[in-house]
Order: C-alpha cells, then structure tokens, then sequence
C-alpha cells in the first residue's frame, strides 16, 4: 500500500467499504469517493474528514493515476460511468473484497461466515477482544452499538472480518480461526443454486489455517479442510461448544475446557445466545480466559439494525431487524415469540432483490405467516432492474397470518397511525433495504400513541 497516496472508492457508503475507507483515512491516506445517495454513513464519514460525492462524474476521480488506488464493490452497476473510467485509463482497480484480504495478509485474521448471523456474530467477537484487553481490528457489516463505528483499530496484529459469502467474497480470506453459521440457500444470482453455495463454503473452509468452528450439522468435514474442525450450537450437548439454557435469558456455556455458568448476551433472543457461543467459541480457541470471556458477552449492547430495540416498555415493543431471508425471518420470529408470550406481533416486512424474493417467495410467505398481523411493503430493488411478473404480489397471495395488508413504504406511518394499540403489542421491521429510514418515526409514532 505504500506505492499509493490516493484511494478512491466507488460505493463508499456500503457498510464494507466504509469501514475499509474509515482505515486507510486513519492511516493517513487522502481517502475519497462516490456513493449514489448521501445516509447517515456517508454523513459520518464526511464528518471524519473524507471527501464525499453523490453524482457520477469522473472529474471527482483523482487525477495522478499512478499514486491512486480504486476500490469498488461489485454492488456497482458494470457501466457505471466512473468506473469504465478508471479501468479504461491505467489506475488500478480491486473489489472490496480483495482490499480486505490485501489487510488481512500476514495477520491473525479470525472471520466469521455464514448466509446470515455473521455480522452480530463478528460485532460480538471484536467486542470480546476488545473488552477483554486483547484488542483487534476489526471490519464489520454493521455499526457497533458498543463502538458507534463499523471499524475498530488496535496496534496488536488481531482482525476480525466478517466474511461475505456475496461474490464469493470470502475466498479472498485466509483466516487463522474461522466460524461458520450457516449455508443456506441465497444469491442465487451469483451462485446458481445451493450445491454452488456449499461448495463455496467448503472451499472457504479449506483456506483456515488453525480451527472452524462449524454450527452444528453443517456439512463440513475433513475432506474439506486440513484445519480442526469443531462445533457449536444452543442447547445440543452433543457439540464441542454449546450453551445450557437457564431461566431469564441466562445459560451455561459448555467448552472443551469445562463450563463457564450463568451467561447472558447482552441483547435478547435465542438466536443472539447462539451467536455467542459462536463469537466465545473464537475467543476461547485463539486464548482468551473465560471470565473476561464471560463479562464481554453480558456487556455487549448488540448491532445496529440486528435485533435492535426501539422501543422497550411495558406492553410495548418495537424490535429493528436486517433479517432479509426467510430462514432469518423465521429465527428473529421465533426469538420474538419465546421473550414475549401472549404478545399481539406485527412485522413489517420490505422484501430485498427481485431475485431474491423471485427465488424464495414460498418460504418467504411461509416465514411471515407465522404473525398476527403482517404487513408487506414494496420490493427494494438495491443493484438490481424490475423482473416482469415479480412483485411483492408473488408472497403476499400465500401468507396465511390472520391478517395481512400490502402497502407502499410512502402509506406506512399513515396505517400505523389508524390503529388502536392493544395491551400486549410486539412489532417488528424486516429488511435489508431502506426501512431504515422509518425506524426514528415508527418508534416516536408508536410510543405517543401508547401515551407511556
């Protein structure tokens, strides 16, 4: 990285080259780029000094070629015309993804993997390293509530990266200690089908040089990698790290070395007692004791847009989820459901990818018909054109909950507004698009109207 004064990134707002762009700019790199729509991200990161714009225009690319580098990510539309630019004009150019494994060379890299749990799983694990003294950097798929940041830096030679199955990210990665969560069927754009995906994650697993710590019943075995292989789950005892609940959210953690009793994670859910075993697998593989262990994971205050509450009263509560797939869906459900029995439980759900929701729109209804009240807004296009035939229609004709509405973004906070709140009311956002955007409202609307 020497060789480069200059680093340009095309999609800088992304939650991955943000946190790429926000080290190189600490490091002490003239850091730019472009984003199509300012956030709140890009806001931030223009508050740290990085020069930011929203139109494409090649007259924002840095002019002396042989000192800039230019990152992109693949979420880029081909011919975009900043980025024909540069590859037509000698700088060059590399994915994010590469970026990433550029850092991560010659370090102690630990990654997490998996089609979903990998981001509060990461954010997890860098806390743990970090509460516990041991540090990391880290490059995160969200923003740290404990940090406010999707970047830690630490002077010790530790990186946590979450690793992303998009593109096959991740095969840019070479991890000392890895964990993998999941290999469920999704991008389906990408890979084809779930055969392609598995093979991925397998070829992944034979990149980590020390041990994978897999979820239990995964399909990854000693043919696919030289590394030790050990297992994880909630409440399966027939797993090398596993957690033995207990009552009020509070479990004992069962490790090869013995048991560390009464833990908690800091935020809720069965499914965030999971990822921590996942993140204390990590932790205790690579060393660190398991009281300090112990004490991170119940200080953890969790991921922006990861089962983040908005709104916590008494017979009131508004959760916050990326969940994007039907297989997430069904797992923030069903968290949602053992916390909070006898509750009335809307979700609010924005489909993400036509493809996505062209290739999994039977389980995606299935995964929504098991709340009381549902409702489907319009499908977030992202990266992607319209697919003739393929609207939000294709899920909503065969969702079962008692009661189910399809509605623009733009009529939401009107609909909600209409309601009478009952005494017990949970309610949910789904979504990896820009429902985001309405979480600040939802929350103000809903805690006016309890009157609380």
């Amino acid at each position: 990285m020497k060789e480069y004064t200059n680093i340009y990134f095309i999609g800088i707002g992304g939650i991955g080259m943000s946190a790429i762009a926000r080290y190189y700019n600490a490091k002490g790199f003239k850091v730019t780029g472009y984003d199509k729509t300012p956030s709140p991200l890009t806001q931030a990161l223009e508050d740290e000094g990085i020069e930011i714009h929203y139109e494409d225009n090649t007259d924002f690319v840095p002019k002396d070629v042989e000192n800039t580098l230019v990152v992109y990510t693949p979420a880029i539309p081909k011919d975009m015309g900043e980025l024909v630019y540069v590859q037509e004009n000698g700088y060059r150019v590399i994915k994010r993804s590469r970026m990433l494994g550029e850092i991560a060379q010659g370090q102690r890299c630990m990654a997490v993997a998996g089609t979903h749990g990998k981001t509060t799983t990461s954010t997890l694990l860098s806390h743990i390293f970090t509460d516990s003294g041991e540090g990391c950097s880290a490059f995160l798929g969200g923003i740290s509530k404990n940090y406010g940041s999707n970047l830690l830096i630490s002077a010790n030679d530790v990186i946590v990266a979450e690793a992303d199955e998009f593109d096959r990210s991740f095969l840019q990665l070479f991890p000392e200690i890895a964990v993998i969560t999941s290999m469920d069927a999704d991008h389906l754009d990408i890979y084809g089908d779930e055969a392609h995906i598995r093979e991925a994650f397998k070829a992944f697993a034979s990149q980590v040089s020390g041990t994978v710590i897999v979820r239990h019943g995964l399909d990854i075995t000693a043919e696919d990698t030289k590394a030790k292989i050990v297992t994880y789950g909630y409440d399966t005892p027939e797993a090398d790290f596993y957690a033995e609940p207990l009552e009020g959210g509070r479990f004992n953690l069962h490790y090869p070395g013995g048991v560390i009793e009464d833990c908690i994670v800091g935020i809720p859910g069965w499914v965030n007692i999971e990822n921590g075993v996942a993140a204390a697998a990590i932790g205790l593989s690579y060393g660190l004791e398991p009281a300090k262990v112990r004490k991170a994971l119940a200080c953890f205050s969790g991921v922006k847009r990861r089962f983040d509450m908005q709104v916590n009263q008494e017979g009131l509560v508004y959760i916050d989820d990326y969940a994007h797939h039907p297989n997430e869906i069904s797992a923030a459900v069903s968290s949602i459901k053992n916390r909070y029995p006898g509750y009335r439980f809307t979700a609010i759900f924005q489909p993400h990818l036509y493809t996505r929701t062209r290739d999994f729109a039977s389980e995606f209804a299935e995964s929504l018909s098991q709340v009381d009240r549902l409702i489907l807004l319009d499908i977030y296009p992202a990266r992607e054109l319209p697919i003739p035939g393929v609207t939000s229609e294709i899920i909503f004709k065969d969702i079962t909950a008692p009661e189910k509405l399809m509605m623009k973004k733009e009529e939401l906070l009107d609909c909600l507004n209409g309601w009478e709140l009952g005494e017990k009311e949970v309610f949910i956002t789904l979504g990896a698009g820009d429902i985001d955007r309405l979480t600040g409202p939802i929350a103000e609307l809903l805690t006016a109207k309890s009157g609380k």
